[in-house]
């Protein structure tokens, strides 16, 4: 999973696409969006991840996903 959705994210990676705070946006069209919608989900069901929105759920999925797939602190999806 984790390796799928590095693949997926850095497919749609763009320069530039970085918000304010140094969080790194990453528009991903349809049908990839369907398939890490999906790797999210059950990622976060995988990590017992929980939040108070779906969109928590899957931000807190993404984030573990990303530790595991080396793309956290010296991401290059993490450029601020």
């Amino acid at each position: 999973m984790a390796e799928e959705t590095r693949r997926l994210l850095r497919l749609h990676l763009a320069p530039g696409e970085e918000a304010d705070d140094g969080t790194v946006l990453v528009d991903v069209p349809y049908p990839d969006a369907a398939v890490v919608a999906a790797l999210l989900d059950v990622a976060a069901e995988c990590f017992g991840e929980r939040g108070d929105s779906v969109e928590e759920t899957r931000q807190a999925a993404l984030e573990t996903l990303l530790q595991l797939a080396g793309l956290d602190g010296e991401s290059p999806l993490n450029t601020g």
